[in-house]
């Protein structure tokens, strides 16, 4: 995907305000997400990174402020505007129907058709084998029900579909929450293909260690406010711990609000 300008945000969002009666949930947050990177929202339960992504993902309308896809103010109101601007979540319980296999959870709630209105099985197989090859190429059990899958390839399920349906900008959510080491290294790598693709990844975690591998920037926010967003390279574990916990800016460190890659070309 050479075509892609990775010096343009595929999603700008702008002074973001959000309040459930009087407690403000968000308040007053503006951040940002370049193709090709992975931005990381960290925070306490409560401080409103959830709740963010989710006017996104157009779970919760959003109060004021603005949403920008691609240089285009949208007003997203529902899931189904959102998955139209190209804007896919994946749940920390990934949303998959145990029960089904992966080829019908690929297309779950979008199925294909045939002209005589009946399933369209084949077509369906065909497209799965393809996008779930194109994520892990040892994924050929597809038939079973997913039930009985590794944590990994559930994943590898839940990111298909996605990418099937065009994702541009994937929200995460505790995406390696219950796997071990195996399978948390897998979705490492499918994060990297992600991104080689030019996907954008807003990744919603705890964990410190996914935090320094997988994102280029980070972003704090406590109590419905952004502490500050900042390339991943550039701060300690401590220092993003005292964001998180005291609402402290490190000394001495920049603050980054363009992507690396977007920077660089800029200079």
């Amino acid at each position: 995907m050479a075509d892609i300008d990775k010096t343009k945000p595929l999603v700008e969002l702008r002074e973001i305000r959000k309040a459930f009666g009087g407690v403000k949930a968000v308040d007053g947050v503006s951040i940002n997400l370049y193709p090709g990177e992975v931005v990381a929202l960290l925070g306490h339960n409560g401080a409103g990174k959830s709740t963010l992504m989710k006017m996104l993902a157009g779970a919760y309308p959003i109060d004021s402020g603005d949403t920008v896809i691609a240089g285009q103010t949208v007003n997203i109101r529902t899931p189904a505007e959102a998955q139209a601007q190209g804007i896919e979540t994946i749940y920390q319980t990934l949303a998959l129907a145990d029960n089904l296999d992966s080829v019908a959870n690929l297309f779950l709630g979008r199925e294909k058709m045939t002209p005589w209105r009946t399933l369209d099985d084949h077509f369906m197989e065909v497209q799965a084998r393809k996008v779930f090859q194109r994520l892990n190429k040892n994924f050929t059990n597809i038939r079973i029900p997913v039930r009985r899958l590794s944590g990994g390839q559930r994943q590898v399920v839940a990111i298909s579909r996605a990418l099937y349906f065009n994702a541009r900008i994937l929200i995460m959510d505790e995406p390696c929450a219950a796997l071990g080491p195996e399978e948390t290294a897998m979705v490492g790598r499918l994060v990297k293909q992600l991104k080689d693709d030019g996907v954008g990844i807003f990744l919603i975690t705890h964990d410190m260690p996914d935090v320094f591998s997988l994102s280029d920037r980070l972003a704090v926010m406590k109590n419905g406010k952004l502490v500050g967003t900042y390339r991943t390279a550039d701060v300690t574990e401590d220092e993003v711990l005292g964001m998180i916990i005291a609402g402290k800016r490190p000394e001495g460190r920049e603050q980054a609000h363009h992507a690396a890659t977007a920077a660089t070309a800029a200079a």
